[in-house]
C-alpha cells in the first residue's frame, strides 16, 4: 500500500484548494513582479500603532531641501569679519585658533591644501537685520526676512560627510559609509500612518539623485516616499493607461485585480510585502483621483498665486510646488519632501561664482518660501505645520577657485517654523569667521528629533526587531526652540 498521502495533515478548505490552483499562474507573475521591483525579500515592518505617543503640537511637515551646501554666511548667519580680513590667511587674523583643532580633519576631508583653503573670502551679499527679533538675514533673501518673526534659526549643526552623500546623512541621521537608513520621513510614515486615505502620506517632489533615492529601507518599501510631478496631467510615473478604455472595461479589470489579490492573500497569508503592495495598489487607484484634484491651482485666488510667485519665470517651478505642498497638507499629508536644484551634487554646490550661483537660486525660492509661510499663517495651518529650510552642509570661511567656497561640515545653519516651536528666535552660534559651531551644537539628527518631538512622537518607542540604532540616530529635542 502506498503511504505516500497519508500524513496528519488538516484537510485543505475548499477556498484555500481553489487559490492553490489559481496561484499557478498568478502566483508565477506576481513572484516575478516582487523580485523585479526587489520587493520579494524586503522588509514591511508593521507601525507600532499608527498613534501619537503623546499630544502633538503638529500633523504635517514640509521639508525644504537645497541641494549642493548653502553657504550658511551668505544666507541666515553673516560673518562680518571674513570682508574685513579678506585675502588674509586665518593664521594672520586674531582668529587663528579656529583652525588649529580640526586642521587634521580638514586636510584628510578636503583634497585642496588647508593652508590654500584658509585664506578668508569676503561676504559676497550685505545683511540686514529684521522684525522685532531683529534677526540678521542676507539681502539675497529679502521675501523670507520679512518673515523672520516666524522663524527658529538654528547656526549651529554639524555632520560628518564632507562629500554630497551627505544629502544621505541629513535625511536618514547616518554616514553614507555606515549603510542604508530610514529617513525622516519613512520614520515619521511608520509611525504615525495615514490621515487621509486617497493621498499618499509622504510625497517626494523633485530630483533626488541616486544615493538619497530610497526611504523606506529596512523598514520596507511601503515607507518610501511617493515621487510626484507638479503636472496635474500626469503626476504619477505609470498613473495613465497608456490607451483609454471604457467604464465598463475598467470595472472589469478592478474586479480582476481585487480577485486575484484575494487569492494571494491566501497564499500569502503572512507576507507583509505582498500585503503592503496590494495596499499600495488601491492606493494608487485612489490617487488617479485626488492627486489631480489637489494639483488644479485653478480655484486658487489670483492674490494665492501671486503671493507664492507662480507667474513669475524666475521662480514658478518651486512656486507651484510649495504651492502643492500647502494643498497636500491642507488635506491631511503627513509629510512633503521638497527638492531644490537636485541632480549630481546640486544646484547650491558653489565652488566658483558664488554671488552668481545664490544670487540666482535664492531669487528661485525666496519667495514661494516666504509666501508658503504666509499662506499657512493666513489659513490658520501655521501652528500645526513644521517648515524646515536645509541644506546638506555649509561652506568654507576660506576661497576656493577664487570666487568660491568648498563644502564645510563643521559649522552652518538650518531653520524651521511652525509646528510649536518659538518665533523670531536664533539659537547656537559659529565663530567669527562661520568656522566651528561652538554654541549649543547639534548633529543633524538633533533637527530630526525636533520634528518627531512636535509630532507627539517618541523614536525610541518605534522598535524594530533586529534593529539596534545608536544614541546618535535618535537626537535629542533642541527644548531651547520649542514654545
Amino acid at each position: 500500500m502506498n503511504t505516500r498521502y497519508q500524513t496528519n495533515q488538516p484537510a485543505v478548505s475548499r477556498r484555500t484548494f481553489l487559490a492553490d490552483m489559481g496561484m499557478g499562474f498568478t502566483g508565477l507573475a506576481l513572484g516575478a513582479m516582487l523580485e523585479r521591483e526587489g520587493l520579494a525579500r524586503a522588509a514591511a515592518w508593521i507601525p507600532p500603532n499608527g498613534q501619537p505617543h503623546y499630544a502633538p503640537k503638529a500633523k504635517s511637515v514640509i521639508w525644504l531641501f537645497m541641494n549642493g551646501g548653502v553657504s550658511q554666511m551668505e544666507s541666515f548667519d553673516p560673518k562680518p569679519m571674513l570682508t574685513k580680513y579678506a585675502g588674509k590667511k586665518i593664521s594672520e587674523t586674531p582668529f587663528a585658533e579656529v583652525q588649529n583643532s580640526r586642521k587634521l580633519a580638514i586636510e584628510r576631508s578636503f583634497a585642496m591644501n588647508a593652508e590654500q583653503r584658509s585664506v578668508l573670502y569676503p561676504l559676497q551679499v550685505g545683511f540686514k537685520r529684521h522684525g522685532q527679533s531683529g534677526a540678521e538675514v542676507s539681502d539675497w533673501f529679502p521675501h523670507i526676512a520679512r518673515n523672520v518673526d516666524r522663524l527658529a534659526i538654528v547656526r549651529s549643526l554639524w555632520t560628518t560627510d564632507s562629500n554630497h552623500g551627505a544629502q544621505t546623512q541629513f535625511h536618514t541621521g547616518r554616514n553614507s559609509l555606515d549603510g542604508e537608513f530610514p529617513t525622516l520621513g519613512a520614520w515619521v510614515h511608520y509611525g504615525l500612518g495615514s490621515l487621509n486615505q486617497n493621498l499618499p502620506q509622504f510625497i517626494s517632489i523633485g530630483t533626488r539623485e541616486y544615493w538619497n533615492k530610497r526611504d523606506g529601507q529596512y523598514l520596507g518599501p511601503v515607507h518610501d516616499a511617493v515621487p510626484l510631478r507638479i503636472d496635474p496631467a500626469n503626476p504619477l510615473e505609470y498613473g495613465k493607461p497608456e490607451r483609454a478604455f471604457t467604464p465598463h472595461a475598467h470595472a472589469v479589470g478592478l474586479d480582476l485585480i481585487r480577485e486575484l489579490n484575494a487569492l494571494s492573500g491566501v497564499e500569502y497569508p503572512q507576507d507583509p510585502t505582498l500585503a503592503a503592495r496590494v495596499a499600495s495598489y488601491e492606493l494608487a487607484y485612489r490617487m488617479q483621483m485626488s492627486v489631480p484634484d489637489v494639483l488644479d491651482f485653478s480655484r486658487e485666488s489670483a492674490e494665492t498665486k501671486a503671493l507664492y510667485g507662480v507667474d513669475l519665470p524666475h521662480c514658478r517651478d518651486f512656486a507651484q510646488q510649495l504651492l502643492a505642498a500647502r494643498r497636500f497638507v491642507e488635506r491631511g499629508v503627513r509629510f512633503v519632501q521638497i527638492q531644490h536644484g537636485g541632480g549630481g551634487a546640486g544646484a547650491w554646490d558653489a565652488h566658483s561664482a558664488l554671488k552668481a550661483n545664490h544670487s540666482t537660486n535664492a531669487l528661485a525660492v525666496d519667495q514661494p518660501i516666504a509666501g508658503l509661510l504666509t499662506d499657512l499663517e493666513q489659513r490658520g495651518l501655521l501652528d500645526e505645520t513644521l517648515v524646515i529650510f536645509a541644506s546638506e552642509f555649509g561652506r568654507t570661511p576660506g576661497s576656493q577657485s577664487s570666487d568660491g567656497r568648498d563644502h564645510h561640515i563643521f559649522g552652518f545653519t538650518v531653520w524651521m517654523a511652525g509646528g510649536g516651536l518659538k518665533r523670531g528666535v536664533v539659537h547656537g552660534a559659529t565663530d567669527e569667521l562661520g568656522f566651528h559651531a561652538v554654541e549649543d551644537r547639534h548633529y543633524v539628527t538633533d533637527i530630526h528629533a525636533t520634528i518627531l518631538h512636535q509630532l507627539g512622537l517618541d523614536s525610541r518607542k518605534l522598535e524594530v526587531p533586529g534593529r539596534k540604532r545608536l544614541a546618535i540616530d535618535h537626537g535629542t529635542p533642541i527644548r531651547e526652540i520649542i514654545a
